[in-house]
């Protein structure tokens, strides 16, 4: 099924009918080719930590979740506010000049007295204020206070879940208007994300997705929020292109076409086993990998879950600790990628390689070609291209090569850099 997956996408990326007889047809061209500067904020964390330490690997954004911040505990009665926890997030934030967003959820109790609990423990509650005025004057009063220093708000966590959010897809349109015009009238450069969609995979959350769509929610925001991962840890991180290719035509058929965040995973995917620690490397630098592939589709920046907790599929550092393989990794792919443009990414037949085979290339500053590739499985034999000088591994090393060498692709990404173009 993953290889079926991958192939449909890449005819469709190259504009083939993707029916029953098209998808046997070979096809020659690149899945997409645009030269683009590739941001670092490309590369988020949810930060769940509500200490204020920072990670210690480079990271190029961060989005406080499960830190402390929920709208519970920043308003925990109608006239009072505790910003302790928040000022010390976004003090760690600027002095480490990192862009931060701020997500809302967890109505407090007096706001919602009769709604459903929420599931934190804090009495907070899922279901929307009863009054969303109250709404409004709170995520006022956040902007307010962290004009300039918090760069963006997201309106909502899972807002198709019921046990975050168990309000209608009408009222949540109506808070995201409250929400954005509160926030420009505080702070115009602030980004508004428009609350997060998840169980993308389900008929279920992308049905919410349309109908937040058709009741024009993305009018009040700049920028759409889904959750986009695999459908189990273990499933190769590559097969989130089918969903967000399916997500793209979703929204393409609305008539919208938002700048979009991948802004994390669902409860289900963090409760799934463990990763070795070779697959999590692999995964953790491929996740963001991916997040290049799909800026085609308008992907923006993409917030690994999470920096700051143990216990996951792929723990990148837990507060105290150094960080793992698999965050050194993904530090790693950063340094090659640093003032580089993206050139544009591809899979298998579209690009000249095994079906198996991934790639993206980028051109540095100094005008250094620069191409990663790897496989999805098992590994696969290439042509190294004929002005290739070095190859580079994720644990920092690197060897020359040279013309004529092939070279062996594995699940592990590698950089291979080539000479400058006249």
């Amino acid at each position: 099924m993953l290889m079926l997956a991958l192939v449909l996408v890449s005819l469709a990326a190259s504009g083939t009918d993707v029916g029953p007889v098209a998808a046997q047809r070979q096809i020659t061209g690149p899945s997409w080719q645009r030269e683009q500067p590739l941001a670092p904020s490309l590369f988020g964390v949810t930060a769940s930590s509500s200490s204020g330490v920072m990670p210690s690997f480079r990271v190029g954004s961060l989005r406080f979740w499960d830190s402390g911040t929920r709208w519970a505990r920043l308003q925990p009665r109608r006239d009072t506010y505790d910003w302790t926890v928040l000022d010390r997030l976004v003090v760690g934030a600027r002095k480490a000049d990192l862009p931060a967003t701020l997500v809302f959820g967890g109505t407090p109790e007096w706001a919602a007295p009769a709604g459903p609990k929420a599931p934190y423990g804090d009495g907070s509650r899922s279901a929307p204020p009863d009054d969303l005025t109250v709404w409004e004057q709170f995520v006022s009063a956040v902007a307010t206070r962290y004009h300039g220093r918090i760069d963006a708000y997201e309106v909502w966590v899972h807002a198709n879940d019921q046990r975050y959010f168990s309000g209608t897809t009408a009222t949540l349109v109506e808070m995201t208007k409250l929400a954005g015009r509160a926030i420009k009238a505080a702070d115009p450069q602030a980004v508004v994300v428009c609350p997060s969609i998840d169980r993308l995979w389900t008929d279920e959350g992308r049905s919410v997705l349309r109908e937040f769509t058709e009741l024009r929610g993305y009018d009040h925001c700049d920028v759409a929020g889904l959750k986009l991962h695999q459908q189990r840890a273990a499933d190769p991180p590559e097969t989130m292109i089918d969903l967000l290719q399916q997500i793209d035509g979703a929204l393409h058929d609305a008539g919208v076409h938002p700048r979009l965040w991948n802004t994390g995973v669902t409860y289900e995917y963090v409760r799934d086993e463990r990763l070795d620690e070779q697959r999590a490397i692999d995964y953790a630098a491929r996740f963001y990998l991916v997040a290049i592939h799909g800026s085609r589709f308008n992907l923006e920046r993409t917030y690994f879950y999470n920096w700051g907790g143990g216990g996951l599929p792929i723990t990148l550092q837990t507060v105290g600790s150094p960080p793992t393989s698999a965050a050194l990794a993904v530090e790693e792919l950063q340094r090659w990628l640093t003032r580089t443009r993206t050139r544009g990414c591809g899979q298998g037949l579209a690009v000249g390689l095994p079906a198996t085979v991934w790639q993206c290339e980028f051109t540095a500053d100094d005008g250094q070609l620069l191409t990663i590739r790897w496989t999805h499985e098992h590994t696969a034999t290439t042509a190294l291209p004929p002005d290739a000088t070095e190859v580079r591994t994720l644990d920092g090393t690197s060897r020359p090569v040279h013309a004529g060498d092939s070279l062996t692709v594995t699940g592990t990404p590698v950089l291979i850099v080539q000479l400058p173009r006249d």
